[in-house]
C-alpha cells in the first residue's frame, strides 16, 4: 500500500542538498582570507530538479535517485562561480555567503516541514493522530 512514498525521498534529497550546500558556504568563509581561493557553489535544487525531469515524469539518474536503496551518494556537482575577486585572488565575499546561508537554512526547515507535513497526512490515513 505505501511502498514508494516519494515525497519522502524528495524531502530527504532537499535536506541533503541544504546540508552539502551548508558545507560548501563554510568552507567558502573559512577560506576568505585564503590568497587565491575561488568561492564555490552547488546549483539550486529547483533548477536541479528541472534539469533532471523529462516529460515523462521522474527518472533515476543515479543508482540510489528515487530506489531509495542506499539514501547515501547524493553528491552534486560543485560550481566555482564567475565573479569579481580581491587582488590577492579571493572571490569570496562574507556579504554573499551569509545570504546563501541563509537560504539554505530556509531551505532545510522547508524540507523539515515537508517531512512532517507528509507524516501528519500518512498517521491521519492511518487514523492515528
Amino acid at each position: 500500500m505505501f511502498t514508494d512514498l516519494n515525497v519522502f525521498k524528495t524531502a530527504h534529497a532537499l535536506a541533503v542538498h541544504a546540508g552539502q550546500r551548508q558545507a560548501i558556504v563554510a568552507q567558502n568563509v573559512a577560506n576568505a582570507d585564503t590568497p587565491g581561493f575561488k568561492a564555490r557553489d552547488i546549483a539550486p535544487f529547483n533548477q536541479l530538479l528541472t534539469t533532471e525531469s523529462t516529460s515523462s515524469g521522474m527518472h533515476a539518474s543515479r543508482s540510489s535517485h528515487l530506489n531509495g536503496i542506499t539514501g547515501r551518494g547524493l553528491r552534486w556537482e560543485t560550481l566555482t562561480p564567475i565573479g569579481p575577486s580581491d587582488p590577492n585572488g579571493n572571490s569570496v565575499s562574507i556579504e554573499t555567503e551569509t545570504l546563501k546561508a541563509v537560504d539554505v537554512k530556509r531551505q532545510h526547515d522547508q524540507a523539515l516541514a515537508i517531512y512532517k507535513s507528509s507524516l501528519s497526512v500518512l498517521r491521519t490515513s492511518l487514523g492515528r493522530l
